[in-house]
């Protein structure tokens, strides 16, 4: 019997209604800070819910236009999750008498937009894979324009920053896209050499000394980047984003060892030679001594986080009845620490499960992808948003060193906002080719190794 082939739905109708009560939450949250201040200003939850509504809407028509297969769940939680992002943010400013939820609902206006202008121009995802080398260029240059005197400036310790007019941004945050689609063109052009060429040792294939280039430029990139501009975070994701990707297109754990030697060589050398990690690390293992918490630019605002999670417990005190304003940088590094007051446990582990359900739905985008470098791209961009996650939660939490990368959506800063919802819109680019009927797309011949399609390849060379 011949099997029927079932039309793909484009789900736009579910986007619309998940979107509404991604709006609702926010909409809630904002409220509840209001009442607990007893400064419920209705005007501020018009504002800021109503914009955020509009700007999810544009991208949902968009979507509707131009990719109507796309996922229909990605949408909603970063709506939500940048909805809950400005409702703590208003809440501190209350707290402090500043204007800072205004200042970030600019910026995601300014995100949004820029994501709907990538959403119009670039419609297809394969057409960044003409942009190989220019990706590597483009990231060579915004991970300098910091150290370039006069432009970049030096903010907690950390040259990651440049000034343009009274605005500052990271460079960086950008680079992290265009790393992505550089390592996703070259891994699928290039695979072919990677997977048949090198020499077997034991169980292990290892890849030629000339196929390594990308490996050890990556590497030297991370490693300059927390020597020169002392930036822990940044040099992890860079780093660990391309031995997923890497991992991903072969289907060897040679590489994996390699890059974890790598990594163990380049920590161990910066954790004795370099005196900003020396000291996030004794920051981190010895949070609690009197002599580190006082210190400048000590440990106080890691145990004050903890302090204040442990007061919120399981339930938290509620948005607005607690206390998260004493923690230094409570609206950006540390607003994880700033929700698990007053929304508790609980509170905590919802907003980490949404991001979860985001990082997985990127991840089956990729599973789903017809072409490898649509499959290496949503795998790396995905990757990307989960090691953000997994490191600041986790300095946050003090189970490793704190670093200064933000909350994806939530922390207060333009640049970490504006970079995401652009990795949201190649995401539903992606996966709408993903989804979309057959007859619409010329497949690509090329496809991501699988540890089967490795074996034969190896065998017949």
């Amino acid at each position: 019997m011949t099997e029927v082939q079932t039309a793909p739905v484009s789900r736009r109708n579910l986007e619309l209604l998940l979107l509404l009560l991604a709006l609702a939450v926010g909409a809630s949250a904002f409220y509840l800070v209001g009442v607990t201040t007893e400064a419920t200003d209705v005007m501020v939850i018009v504002k800021q819910i109503g914009v955020l509504g509009v700007l999810g809407l544009i991208i949902h028509v968009l979507l509707r236009i131009f990719a109507k297969y796309a996922d229909p769940v990605i949408l909603p939680i970063t709506v939500a999750l940048n909805a809950l992002g400005l409702a703590m943010i208003y809440r501190i400013d209350m707290a402090k008498s500043t204007d800072q939820a205004s200042r970030q609902l600019l910026w995601t206006v300014i995100a949004v937009l820029v994501a709907a202008v990538a959403l119009w121009i670039i419609r297809d995802h394969r057409t960044l894979r003409r942009f190989t080398y220019i990706s590597l260029a483009a990231s060579l240059i915004l991970l300098v324009l910091p150290m370039i005197p006069g432009l970049g400036v030096t903010i907690n310790g950390a040259r990651i920053w440049i000034h343009v007019g009274s605005y500052s941004m990271q460079p960086g945050e950008l680079a992290k896209i265009t790393l992505a689609i550089f390592f996703a063109a070259y891994l699928s052009s290039n695979r072919d050499l990677i997977l048949m060429a090198g020499r077997k040792v034991g169980p292990l294939q290892l890849p030629r000394m000339r196929d390594m280039a990308p490996m050890v430029l990556a590497w030297l990139m991370s490693i300059g980047v927390l020597v020169v501009q002392r930036d822990l975070g940044s040099s992890i994701l860079f780093f660990g984003m391309f031995i997923v990707m890497v991992y991903v297109a072969t289907a060897r754990i040679s590489w994996v060892l390699i890059g974890f030697l790598l990594v163990v060589v380049g920590g161990v050398f910066a954790g004795s030679t370099m005196g900003h990690v020396t000291r996030r690390l004794n920051t981190w293992l010895n949070a609690f001594d009197p002599e580190v918490y006082q210190a400048s630019g000590g440990s106080m605002q890691i145990v004050e986080g903890l302090f204040g999670m442990a007061d919120g417990g399981l339930f938290g005190t509620g948005l607005g009845a607690g206390s998260p304003y004493r923690v230094p940088l409570a609206n950006s590094d540390m607003i994880i620490a700033s929700f698990g007051e007053e929304i508790g446990l609980i509170g905590v582990v919802a907003i980490v499960l949404l991001f979860m359900l985001l990082i997985s739905r990127g991840l089956r985008t990729a599973l789903g992808s017809r072409d490898a470098f649509g499959k290496l791209l949503a795998t790396g961009l995905s990757v990307t948003l989960a090691l953000q996650c997994v490191v600041i939660i986790g300095g946050v939490t003090r189970l490793i060193p704190l670093t200064g990368l933000a909350t994806p959506f939530m922390a207060a800063g333009g640049s970490s906002l504006l970079a995401n919802w652009i990795i949201v819109v190649i995401l539903l680019l992606i996966s709408h080719n993903a989804r979309r009927p057959m007859d619409e797309t010329a497949t690509p011949t090329d496809v991501v190794a699988t540890p089967s399609a490795t074996h034969k390849a190896v065998k017949s060379s």
